[in-house]
């Protein structure tokens, strides 16, 4: 039988006994349910958070493992990266330079395709950087060794086609001068033999009677034939891998644009038209656009005390004949 539960009066100065009603059961019963089902809650939640079920225990050991493994192939990779910039260094530095081709602009060796979409669905995955980091070094690597194949695939062909590469080169003087006693005026700045002030020679100047023939100085193409101003009669041959040759002031041509030549053919005769002061021949020689020095392509006709004797006579700073 419950117990009676009473309260004291002070109207009445008296006890009297407390009577609930079946509301106040009711909240009773619904405060003890959710104490209830708010302490179990609680308790759950420390229970999930502190101890673990066998499947979560095995993944997270393969996670760990995944962990280890991508930082193996990180370090792998790493490991790559320095010997593809050795292949990289060596290719530019030693093989290009053999065969006169431009290194590969660092731009091209490392770019890399973007695609923001795939590394933004690698970042939902668990562990998304070590995933995304690791990803984005293999796509550069892979990027990297297409470009280098690439270039070895260059350096092949190069190679098949250096005896080809070879006679083209301008590699003689362009008039019979065995003893060097043509030379009159050598590349770089000398006095003007019209306005006598100081300005560029960009070639070099070989006196010779009207008539004397003039030689190709490596197989090609003749770019141009006929008038030009400055130079008068003027022929233009090009060899190909970025050089071209210009023989000025002629007095005859020889030859026609689009026309093959061969190292040593006659192309024209010495002559005196243009702006020139006597009889001579102007050469130059152009690499990729770039104006050269003439006397570092004599190296097939002259031998090595022809050629420094060569050389001591260009470098004078006499005047020119154009």
């Amino acid at each position: 039988m419950a117990r009676k539960k009473f309260h004291f009066n002070s109207d009445t100065l008296s006890y009297e006994q407390i009577e609930h009603t079946i509301t106040h059961w009711l909240k009773q019963l619904l405060i003890h349910a959710v104490s209830g089902v708010s302490l179990g809650a609680i308790f759950f939640f420390i229970f999930v958070s502190t101890v673990s079920s066998p499947e979560e225990k095995q993944l997270g050991q393969e996670k760990n493992h995944m962990k280890a493994q991508y930082k193996v192939i990180e370090r792998q990779m790493e490991e790559l990266q320095l010997v593809i910039s050795d292949l990289q260094e060596r290719d530019d530095n030693l093989y290009r330079v053999i065969f006169q081709s431009d290194p590969i602009p660092f731009s091209v060796r490392r770019a890399t395709a973007s695609n923001r979409e795939y590394y933004e669905q690698l970042l939902d995955m668990t562990n998304s950087e070590i995933v995304v980091t690791t990803t984005k070094k293999l796509a550069e690597l892979k990027k990297e060794l297409y470009i280098q194949s690439k270039s070895y695939d260059e350096l092949v062909l190069l190679a098949k086609n250096k005896e080809t590469m070879l006679q083209n080169l301008p590699a003689i003087q362009p008039v019979l001068n065995k003893n060097l006693n043509r030379m009159a005026s050598g590349f770089g700045w000398r006095i003007d033999p019209i306005y006598h002030t100081r300005r560029f020679h960009a070639g070099m100047d070989f006196t010779a009677p009207i008539g004397t023939d003039i030689y190709a100085t490596g197989n090609g193409t003749v770019k141009s034939a006929g008038w030009e101003q400055g130079y008068g009669n003027c022929v233009q041959i090009n060899h190909g891998y970025g050089y071209i040759t210009l023989y000025g002031h002629m007095s005859s041509i020889r030859v026609h644009m689009g026309q093959a030549v061969k190292r040593g053919d006659v192309i024209g005769l010495i002559g005196n038209t243009g702006k020139s002061t006597g009889p001579h021949l102007h050469y130059e020689v152009h690499y990729k656009g770039e104006i050269m020095n003439p006397q570092n392509y004599y190296f097939l006709d002259l031998s090595p005390a022809e050629y420094d004797k060569m050389v001591q006579m260009s470098n004078n700073a006499g005047e020119m004949f154009d």
